[in-house]
Parts: C-alpha cells; structure tokens; sequence
C-alpha cells in the first residue's frame, strides 16, 4: 500500500505535490519521494521517513516545475529500510521516465529474467517498480518512431505493459518534455482518481491532478472528474490537454475491500463508494451477526479502536440499542501501528499509541469493535489493556471477516505463518487474544456492505477467502512469497 500523487500545473508543483503527500500519510510511512519536471529536466528528492521530516526549504526550492509526482511508501515488496527503494524511479531512455507506484506485481520472477535476457536492462534493487518503469521504458523505446511522442504510442506501450506485467498497480509517470501518464491494472485492484480545475493565470487551460484518493481532489479544490478505469490509461500534455484511452482488451472493476476496510481515509470515495458510509453499512451487518452470536444483554458499553473502527462501532451501538463510549485515547503522534515495518516495533507502539481509560472499563462488560484483526498483535494488547483498566468481560469484534490468506496486490501480510487466524477456528483465535467471545463479520455481509448502491458488483478479498482474482498466484508462489519474506 502506498500513496501515490501527479499533476500538470501552470504554477510551480513543487508545493502542491507536498500538500497532497501530507493527507494521503496514513497510506505509508516508511520513505517519501517527489519529483518535478522543469522542460525536460527532472529535479528529485527522496528519502526514508514521512513527509513533513522529509523535505526542508532548500529541497523545496529545488524542485523546480509545472509538472510533479510524490509517492509516500509501505514497503509490500524489497525493504523499508533500504532507502534506494524509495520513489519515483528514474530511467533515461527513451525521452527519460519517472514514474511511481502503488501496488505489487506478481509475475516479478519472470519479468526480471525477460528484462535481464531480452530486453537487455539493468536493475539496481528488489523493487517491483522498478521492474515496472523498465518494462514501461522497453515498451514505449519500441513504439517511438521519429522525435515526437504521440500519445497513440503511448497507449500502445500500456497495452505491451498490461500484456506483459501482472498483479495491481496505479501507476503515474512523468516523459520528460512531454507530459504526464497514469494508468491502471486492468482489475483496478488499487485505486487512482482524476481531477482538474481552471488555470489561475486565466489561459483557460486547465490543471490536472491524479492521485490515491479523493480527498487530495477535493482539498486542492480540483473538480472530481472520474476514477481511471481499469486498464485504461490517461496522458496529459505539459499544455493540460487530457486524452484518454482503453488498453486492455477485457477489464474488470475488482477493487481491494480492504481499501474501504482499513486503508483509505473515511472522507474518500474510491470507485464510486463512499468509504464512510461503506464503514457505516459494515457496522450495521456486524451488529446482526452479534446478536445472533453474543449474549447482548450482558454487555454495558459499545467502545471502537480508533480512528478506522468509529463510523462501525456506532452503528453496532445504534442498532444493538448499547451506549456507545470512547474508551481509548489514541496519541496521534505515533504512526499507524498496521503499516509499521516489523512486528516487535509494531507491538511496542500499541500502548504508545492507545491508552485505556479507567473510567470507562471499571466493572463493564465491555464490547470492541475494530476494523479487522490481522496479525493480532494489537487485539491482544487491546485486550490486556481493557482487562488492566477493570473491564469485567471482553467481547472483541470485528467489522472484517478473519484474514487467513496472504496478500499479494500490495499490503504487507505475504506469509500465513504471521496471520492469528491462519489454521485457527474462532474459538482458538478468542483463546489467543485473550477475549471472552470473539465475533467476526461475515465474507458475504462485507461484500453487500461495501458495494450497496454502487456500479461495483465484486471485490479483490484474496486474504479471505483465498481466491487471488489475477488468477496466476499459485500455491508454489504463495511459498515463494514466503521463503524470501523469511529468509
């Protein structure tokens, strides 16, 4: 999972690239990166950690240009550590190509052997983007006929690309002293938006943006124009003339439900869905399945996990008729404890993200609604924590089904042996984390939540039920995965 951001501009981009990069910082804290066309010379800074540490005045200045990208990373694919990894990615030829990326490939064996065996090209590190931009640069370099660049060429490189590469990716590159390119896998796993606004310069050309989520859109005040379609690609010339095209021959919108589970940002709306108000129908289902399973009549106070878990704890309150409290404080200085690279880090930051107020767990049986219960190593210190501060009994929820599979379209849990609900009945999983009933939403009610009242009839939810919808992740890569995460 990352978050990814570019735009065509007639001002300099270097600032609205950064603004952008500050409000889709829940999507990845481990490196940032942007980059900025001025003509055909790029200007770029990248580096580990998040935004606002990333970037001081004299990097600023530096990015000069009408035309930028920025990428914030979690690291699904390489290391977080390792900050050559960090994005965009750069090559010179043909024209010179800066691209990012959001998702992960799933083919990345063969196409490092095709690169290095036919397409003759270098790669300098374990990123699956910068597989990605070399296949991208292969493809365009035989397309290009002469010195101008058509955008038909262009789309015809994408069409190579989908062709060639498989997994999930939104992905957005700059062609130095041409124009800005993005473009989706043709299931639309990641999410990736478009918007445009007039020229402040009263041109009358407009300025575009693409990015992760809808909310960097609307805060830039860009009109909302559409989600990029599965497959296609958009090219946008330095001039803001936007031209379209389909590059795949049989797309299909599957995007991520854990985008509308966890990942995105509540005030978002990705392919048509508000993520809210999916939140809020999620919480309305898991409280169904609670009264069917749970003694409710035993229970004092409904309390979420916060942030991700509120819209759906409420209605759990609401419809079960349970007084809905707040009883963890989170401290919003420490980073969301999912996408920390490292379970030890990962476990130590849980109380030094939450803490438990007396007040509300002395002597109440006491209901927690989360977003979902991946690794379990923040449940089980909830648990702990709810039980120190006097809570009687713990009735912990889940507004996801048990996540039992890998992920491989680009969050981080690629091995089953970190998954709590791996070869785990619920019963065995409630033992683990300590709870005294343990209730999950159900894999059917997730997909009615999610999709109610849109065009969208399916969804990529490999991690719970293990059907991988690109239909190339095979047992043998599922343990390929694992034995690299491993070693």
């Amino acid at each position: 999972m990352c978050g990814i951001v570019g735009l065509v501009a007639h001002e300099p981009a270097n600032q609205l690239v950064y603004d952008a990069l500050l409000l889709l910082q829940h999507r990845g804290q481990d490196s940032t990166g942007i980059a900025t066309a001025e003509g055909s010379i790029f200007h770029s800074h990248k580096t580990r950690g998040q935004v606002r540490e990333a970037f001081r005045t004299r990097d600023m200045r530096a990015l000069l240009g009408n035309m930028g990208l920025g990428h914030v990373r979690y690291a699904t694919k390489g290391a977080a550590s390792n900050e050559q990894e960090a994005q965009p990615f750069y090559v010179n030829a043909p024209y010179g190509i800066t691209l990012i990326h959001n998702g992960n490939l799933t083919n990345t064996r063969e196409l490092t052997s095709e690169l290095f065996h036919i397409d003759r090209r270098h790669l300098n590190t374990n990123s699956d983007t910068e597989l990605l931009v070399n296949v991208l640069a292969h493809e365009l370099q035989e397309q290009v006929n002469g010195h101008e660049l058509d955008p038909e060429q262009v789309f015809a490189a994408v069409t190579r690309v989908h062709d060639r590469v498989q997994g999930s990716y939104a992905a957005i590159a700059m062609i130095a002293g041409h124009g800005l390119l993005a473009f989706r896998d043709p299931f639309g796993i990641r999410p990736l938006i478009m918007g445009r606004r007039p020229a402040e310069n009263g041109s009358g050309r407009m300025e575009w943006i693409v990015a992760s989520e809808s909310l960097v859109l609307e805060s830039a005040g860009y009109e909302i124009v559409r989600d990029i379609a599965p497959g296609e690609a958009v090219f946008i010339a330095l001039d803001g003339e936007m031209v379209s095209k389909q590059c795949h021959a049989a797309p299909r919108l599957v995007p991520c439900s854990f985008e509308y589970v966890y990942l995105a940002r509540p005030d978002s709306v990705m392919n048509g869905i508000s993520v809210y108000d999916a939140r809020l129908r999620l919480g309305n289902r898991l409280a169904d399945t609670i009264a069917k399973y749970a003694p409710t009549g035993d229970i004092d106070v409904v309390m979420p996990i916060p942030d991700s878990s509120r819209p759906a704890a409420s209605q759990v309150a609401q419809k079960l008729g349970i007084e809905y409290r707040e009883g963890f404080y989170k401290n919003r200085y420490v980073g969301r404890t999912f996408i920390m690279p490292g379970q030890a880090e990962r476990k130590r930051s849980v109380r030094q993200k939450l803490n438990a107020m007396g007040t509300e767990f002395k002597g109440k049986n006491i209901l927690i609604v989360d977003d979902s219960i991946v690794r379990g190593t923040t449940s089980r210190e909830i648990v702990e924590m709810a039980r120190a501060a006097g809570a009687n009994k713990v009735t912990f929820t889940s507004a996801a089904p048990p996540v039992r599979f890998p992920h491989v379209y680009g969050i981080n849990m690629p091995t089953r042996q970190e998954l709590i609900a791996h070869d785990r009945k619920i019963p065995e999983i409630a033992q683990v984390l300590g709870a005294d009933h343990l209730i999950y939403q159900e894999v059917e009610d997730m997909r009615s939540a999610i999709t109610e009242g849109s065009s969208v009839t399916d969804l990529e939810m490999s991690c719970f039920t293990g059907d991988y919808v690109t239909g190339d992740v095979s047992p043998e890569y599922l343990s390929w995965v694992e034995a690299t995460q491993l070693s």
